[in-house]
């Protein structure tokens, strides 16, 4: 279940509740789930109970209470628990998260998490001549692509003539409303990254935030686990290490119920609307076709979102294979699927950021 499946799930509690008349409020057109915070637990929470409170004029801990009763039946969930003033946390059925590892082995790093919600729209990227926002361009234009739209990247001409092209633009938007025109303009690289090498260049220019200013700096070399890329390189060539090691010993993955929890799976399940960020259908429970205002921080959101997985699959890799004598179990298998799943996700991601994720490392 992903994060936009589950906040339909929500939303449709939501729905039903009214339907009941348990609550007296306008269903919202969006319910946003995430990763627990401080003092959560399970595998998402929501605050839609503190959002509907006023407006049903009731206490958030009476509406969170109405939709736990219409979630903890839902399919793919076997708990939802209230916590704080009103937060909904909820926990997914493990055989989901082997459903979605299998998936995501099953479509491999060029398809999971691309889908073709957007096909027929087109997406113009006005740039200008400097090499972090063609950089950007070039990402936002590949994660754009991956929800099936087309993408055209237009170089910004001089201050000129730019009132002239602007205007053709508009006409052409009046013209065709599957037009969407963003202009990708973040802050500029201080000096020339090229030195750098193609994929230490490009990750420099793609991880701050397109309103920081980049650090080029030899730090984006250095192999060790200080440096953000190093460590999703060095996590994607460990899963695909391990699954080489499992095959020496003589077993192979197999998606099942990994213990202990780990936060891997909700940032797995994560990743397509990570990825329907740069089209603005990954922050609401049905998709729409508008580009988000910061859509440009997509790929800064990719890259980050990277390392989130490699740190939280580094923690897995040392109980995923057998230790001395230990036979291999279910367990192993299952974490083994889960690690090698991690690992086609972090393939996918670095590809989509131009950058090369080398299977020895």
């Amino acid at each position: 279940m992903t994060p936009v499946e589950l906040s339909r799930t929500v939303l449709g509690a939501v729905r039903r509740a009214v339907e009941v008349g348990e609550l007296r409020v306008d269903v919202p057109e969006r319910v946003v789930v995430a990763p627990p915070g401080a003092g959560g637990v399970g595998d998402y929470a929501t605050n839609i109970a503190l959002q509907l409170s006023r407006p049903a004029g009731q206490p958030p801990l009476r509406v969170a209470e109405l939709l736990r009763s219409h979630l903890v039946h839902a399919d793919g969930i076997t708990g939802v628990e209230i916590t704080g003033p009103g937060f909904l946390n909820i926990r997914l059925d493990q055989g989901v998260g082997a459903a979605l590892v299998r998936r995501i082995l099953d479509e491999g790093p060029a398809r999971y998490g691309h889908s073709d919600a957007l096909a027929g729209q087109v997406y113009v990227l006005r740039v200008p001549y400097e090499v972090r926002a063609e950089v950007v361009a070039d990402v936002l234009a590949r994660m754009v692509a991956s929800q099936g739209a087309r993408v055209e990247i237009r170089q910004q001409k001089q201050q000129k003539q730019q009132k002239q092209q602007k205007q053709q633009e508009q006409q052409t938007l009046h013209k065709d409303d599957t037009h969407e025109i963003l202009d990708v303009r973040p802050v500029p690289a201080p000096q020339d990254p090229t030195p750098l090498g193609p994929d230490a260049a490009r990750w420099a220019l793609l991880h701050p935030a397109p309103s920081d200013r980049p650090r080029i700096t030899a730090d984006h070399l250095v192999q060790r686990e200080g440096n953000p890329l190093f460590r999703v390189r060095y996590a994607h060539a460990r899963t695909r290490a391990v699954v080489r090691n499992a095959a020496d010993l003589g077993f192979t993955p197999e998606p099942g119920a990994a213990e202990p929890r780990t936060p891997l799976l909700p940032l797995l399940t994560d990743y397509p609307r990570i990825l329907a960020t740069a089209t603005g259908t990954g922050t609401t429970a049905t998709p729409h076709p508008r580009p988000i205002a910061n859509a440009i921080a997509a790929p800064a959101r990719l890259a980050r979102h990277l390392v989130a997985v490699a740190d939280a699959v580094l923690d897995l890799l040392p109980a995923t294979l057998p230790r001395g004598d230990e036979k291999p179990t279910a367990a192993h298998r299952a974490r083994l699927a889960l690690a090698e799943a991690a690992g086609t996700v972090l393939a996918g991601g670095l590809s989509l950021l131009g950058i090369d994720a080398p299977d020895h490392l």
